[in-house]
């Protein structure tokens, strides 16, 4: 199937109708703005939102949505009237217990969710009698890391160690098999496809035990941010960035005469992405500005996490016409620039729309193209 390219593919979002699980989140309520900016009637089911502040009540996101439910995607019923509300043409699948530390505090809770939470969203779908594609975001971390440090490939095979990370795993594993095992109209909708994306960063995420919000929460108060892992590198990104390239693949699903080709997506930076968490905490403190400091101070005991992460997203650029639009620097800057203006005081629902605003006049064909 030939790319049509990013650009093309978010011009064709107007009046779609999306259920997005777990829309309450960071990356959800990302996809929320991005998607009413796009033209799309945006209906949602997930938990309340968690911590305060929050980018759901801060930058106002409910009062975009054309349904707003508070719910756990394990409750059946719930779920059930959800789709039936939505009727949705594409479901975005972002529910999930999403951090590796509390994966260890709580496995069988994070196996729950992030496994049985995903088959029960694939039964639902199964319920919609007209073409929907349904796109399940899992993690760069299903990757089986034999420590090579090659860049991942969707074709590599799947293993993790963490609860997480094999919980994300079997999502995979749960997708592939309802794509395999049911059609449309037989339990199961055959559109589907799973997407990894690297270490995401953005304005707005203020979970615990994650990089970027730890060193905002520490510039705000004038102390050093903390750093455990410094010589961890990883592949970091913008948000908008895997979220322009779920909506491509989720796109690519509607248009596909052959769904059950469509598999497994990696949306993650150029090469020059991947970097140390101590070069980008260096590039936070230059963004922020007077008074950003930090303090290198590895946890021996720490949960194991794999040292070294990197993808290979050249199958995105091939047949998605996809690629990172924002670098390592902007990506950085920006998220910054986000948290400083939250400092501010400013109105953050309009500098969320003015950072979609300008990504997406970056989106372009010749960008596509370079």
């Amino acid at each position: 199937m030939e790319a049509v390219g990013v650009s093309t593919a978010l011009s064709h979002w107007s009046g779609r109708r999306v259920l997005i699980t777990g829309h309450t989140g960071f990356k959800g309520s990302w996809l929320v703005r991005l998607l009413t900016r796009l033209g799309a009637r945006v209906y949602g089911i997930a938990l309340a939102p968690v911590g305060e502040p929050n980018l759901f009540e801060v930058a106002r996101i409910e009062g975009l949505l054309s349904s707003h439910r508070v719910a756990d995607i394990r409750d059946t019923n719930a779920l059930t009237q959800a789709f039936d509300e939505a009727r949705p043409d594409v479901v975005l699948h972002l529910a999930a217990q999403a951090l590796v530390r509390p994966s260890y505090r709580e496995p069988i809770e994070t196996f729950d969710v992030n496994f049985m939470g995903t088959a029960r969203v694939l039964a639902a779908a199964g319920g919609v009698r007209h073409r929907c594609a349904v796109v399940i975001i899992t993690t760069d971390k299903v990757y089986e890391n034999r420590g090579d440090n090659h860049p991942f490939r969707e074709s590599d095979p799947l293993g993790a160690a963490d609860p997480y990370s094999t919980s994300k795993a079997a999502a995979e594993l749960v997708a592939a098999s309802w794509r395999a095992s049911f059609r449309a109209g037989d339990g199961g909708a055959s559109l589907i496809a799973t997407a990894r994306a690297g270490n995401v960063i953005g304005g707005g995420d203020w979970s615990a035990d994650r990089l970027i919000p730890d060193c905002a929460r520490a510039f705000s108060a004038g102390v050093a941010a903390k750093v455990r892992n410094p010589a961890s590198i990883r592949p970091w990104q913008h948000v908008l960035d895997p979220l322009t390239g779920y909506l491509a693949v989720a796109d690519r699903l509607l248009g596909s005469e052959e769904p059950q080709s469509e598999s497994a997506w990696n949306f993650g930076p150029d090469i020059d992405g991947s970097d140390t968490v101590e070069a980008v905490v260096e590039r936070a403190c230059t963004a922020w500005g007077q008074g950003a400091t930090f303090n290198a101070t590895p946890e021996p005991d720490a949960p194991k996490e794999a040292e070294v992460l990197r993808l290979d997203s050249s199958r995105a650029r091939l047949e998605l016409g996809w690629r990172p639009v924002w670098d390592l620097d902007r990506s950085v800057r920006e998220t910054f620039t986000w948290y400083r203006a939250y400092a501010d005081g400013e109105d953050m629902a309009a500098v969320t729309d003015r950072q979609i605003e300008a990504f997406l006049a970056e989106v372009s064909p010749s960008s596509e193209a370079a």
